[in-house]
């Protein structure tokens, strides 16, 4: 029998769905068509104690209104938590399936208790939803920096490996206070926006795989793997404070800094997995409702590659992901989304691809995200891949998969590259070029966070995830990697040379393309996961941010904030629309010009391995004052020489000047155009092997 008193209830009201408090006490609102009886569990002390809680039943005739359960408890304004228990007639054939005594959370709750990372949670046992006083944070008058498209550079980091290694030197290491004490660190690299991976509420112990390695037990560290759309993860908190409260602080102090906050958001699936998964909210509450399932025998679809799919264009599930985005908009204050496999937005509620999916369209135009930045990765775990088509919208971006590919056959010596890489510089036209999208619908990127860290491309060409426990059968076996000639570490002093070489190539293409560009942490200073391109149960030194490389390869650090810091000085290469075709070859003013090593002659042949181009000022704005001659070598081995071009200007024609060289030692390998040594026009530039050269001109 619970010590703890029932308080006076009523039949409430049935929007909005979730808690929602007023003078009178606490409205409870919960949709669930299929279930027959639900309960609504009550601890008002926190006690914990099952022995304690309180069981009120919801009468279908007084708390129910269609398919939404609702009661509301006149109690003071205190914290409490809560959560359902739902029962009905199970049908396993037709994914009807119910689980009495487990308490489920409610999927608009919007904190769940505070769990303390890796200990056990009390999902299914314990009501762990949160409700109480308004939250009296305070904002201070923060408003969204709101970035154009066009000088947006995007940083992605997972919280806890971010600052969690004993190196990073903050006051709570692996917290989101650990990346408000690394604000100067990203304010003098110049990125302007920090995408951070999963910080929805999950269990990260529900990981079964065992580290061969060690024989322990291993984590699920990304998050990929949500049981709320709605509370922050409570395991980054200080602990001294509520979760949500910490994560308002850490984007209050982004913003003050004029650094915007994206989040990647995972609707495409849950934590519940398939059926032997731990069962936690949807599954007991609506299973037919929320997830994708065979009409035949009630299994799972699988397009997630994570055991079930989430039912995205069930109305019910639409409203659901809209009210979930608006809550981290208006509440929390963050300044856009990267949806993870967002193909699955366009499946239809049986998983066939329509062409126009109501959830994409509704999300682009919702009103409260009307100036928020929405990035899909389009595409799903089975084979759904939509690069390019995955909405005519122009407010969509998309991570550009094409860019990251193309960039890395040329820089690993693959045959009939320059055409495409060509392409992709241009800021993908052939994706982007229709229904008013330009080069600013393209996330460059050529690491993530799924993948190898840019250091372990350059120096691995076999994935190395056998720490990882699946017998190193997980992560992308294709990586269009090249290890520079020998695999792994340690190398040579010359080995070493080319391979930070090549990290320098592969940054300046990626800063210097059209399109918004994105790096991983980390890759800056040449981070590397010993060969893991899997990284997502690693957490340790694999997965961590070793911020000792910050001192160590101070020179690349160095090198990709003046390459940052060039991109934001010149429109040139932030451009809005796409390069204009030249309306014939003696076209005025052209806005960009290709040559392989000769000025005027280009080579597009399959064993080509050159590429330059000229950047012309004229081709953006009338306020520019220069013009840049990249020159990129492909060659595994071979040094070549291309021929500067002589500058279209009245009178003496400017001198070029050499202001990067990635096969130079720093300082020399980036430098001020003051500082850059003269090349005249006509002359020969060596550009060494997977080496890259910059000339810049100033009138």
């Amino acid at each position: 029998m619970s010590k703890q008193k029932l308080p006076r209830t009523s039949g409430g009201k049935p929007f909005p769905l979730g808690p929602s408090n007023d003078a009178d006490g606490i409205n409870f609102s919960l949709f669930c068509r299929h279930g027959e009886h639900v309960t609504l569990i009550v601890d008002t002390e926190g006690s914990n104690n099952s022995s304690d809680f309180i069981e009120i039943p919801l009468d279908p005739d007084v708390n129910r209104s269609g398919d939404i359960w609702h009661i509301k408890l006149h109690i003071p304004d205190q914290a409490i938590c809560y959560g359902y228990k739902v029962n009905g007639k199970g049908r396993s054939d037709q994914g009807l399936v119910f689980y009495a005594d487990h308490i489920l959370i409610d999927p608009y709750a919007k904190h769940i208790a505070h769990r303390s990372w890796g200990e056990a949670g009390r999902y299914g046992s314990s009501p762990v939803c949160l409700t109480g006083p308004q939250d009296l944070f305070d904002w201070q008058g923060d408003t969204p920096p709101k970035i154009p498209l066009a000088d947006t550079i995007i940083y992605e980091l997972h919280v806890r490996g971010f600052t969690r290694h004993h190196s990073s030197n903050v006051s709570i290491p692996g917290s989101y206070h650990g990346i408000v004490e690394k604000i100067p660190y990203l304010k003098e690299l110049g990125i302007s926006a920090v995408e951070l991976l999963p910080v929805t509420e999950w269990d990260e112990t529900d990981n079964r795989f065992i580290n061969p390695s060690t024989g322990e037990s291993l984590y699920n560290v990304w998050g990929y793997n949500p049981i709320s759309f709605f509370s922050p993860k409570s395991g980054y908190g200080s602990g001294q404070f509520p979760a949500h409260h910490d994560f308002k602080s850490l984007v209050k102090s982004l913003h003050q800094e004029g650094i915007e906050v994206i989040l990647d958001m995972v609707f495409n699936h849950s934590g519940e997995t398939d059926y032997e998964g731990k069962t936690t909210s949807f599954r007991g509450i609506d299973n037919p409702t929320y997830y994708m399932l065979n009409q035949e025998n009630g299994e799972y679809l699988n397009f997630s590659g994570c055991g079930n799919t989430f039912n995205c264009n069930h109305p019910v599930c639409r409203e659901l992901i809209l009210q979930s985005l608006r809550y981290w908009v208006t509440e929390m204050h963050v300044d856009g989304f990267r949806f993870d496999l967002a193909a699955i937005f366009s499946r239809d509620e049986h998983g066939q691809v329509m062409d126009d999916s109501p959830l994409i369209e509704l999300i682009a135009v919702d009103p409260v995200l009307k100036d928020v930045k929405i990035i899909a990765e389009a595409w799903d775990a089975s084979g759904l891949y939509q690069v390019g088509s995955f909405s005519q919208n122009p407010r969509w971006q998309e991570w550009n998969g094409r860019f990251r590919d193309d960039v890395r056959r040329f820089m690993a010596g693959y045959d009939d590259s320059v055409r495409t890489l060509a392409t992709r510089i241009s800021g993908s036209s052939d994706l982007y070029q229709s229904d008013g999208r330009s080069p600013l619908n393209s996330i460059n990127f050529i690491t993530s966070h799924d993948g190898f860290s840019l250091y372990d491309l350059v120096s691995y060409e076999e994935k190395q995830n056998h720490n990882n426990g699946e017998q190193n059968r997980d992560g992308e076996a294709h990586n269009l990697s090249w290890n520079s000639g020998h695999e792994g570490v340690p190398c040579s002093a010359d080995m070493q040379k080319l391979r930070f070489r090549r990290i320098r190539t592969f940054a300046a293409l990626l800063f210097l393309s059209q399109g918004i560009p994105m790096i991983i942490a980390g890759d800056e200073f040449g981070r590397s996961q010993q060969g893991n391109n899997n990284s997502w149960c690693q957490d340790n030194e694999i997965g961590w941010i070793d911020w000792s490389l910050r001192e160590k390869n101070s020179d690349l650090l160095r090198f990709f904030r003046k390459c940052i810091a060039l991109r934001k000085q010149y429109s040139l290469f932030r451009r809005t629309t796409f390069f204009r075709p030249p309306v014939s070859d003696h076209m005025d003013s052209p806005d960009i010009t290709w040559q392989s090593l000769h000025p005027g002659s280009q080579d597009w042949s399959a064993d080509c391995r050159t590429l330059a181009f000229t950047l012309h000022r004229t081709g953006v704005d009338d306020h520019c004052d220069s013009d840049f001659f990249v020159m990129v070598n492909g060659n595994k081995e071979e040094t070549v020489e291309f021929i500067v071009p002589h500058i279209q200007a009245p009178g003496d024609s400017p001198m070029w000047h050499k202001i990067i060289d990635t096969a130079a030692m720093s300082p020399g390998d980036i430098v001020n155009f003051v500082d850059g040594p003269v090349v005249e026009p006509g002359s020969r530039v060596a550009t060494a092997n997977m080496g890259l050269v910059v000339l810049q001109s100033k009138y």
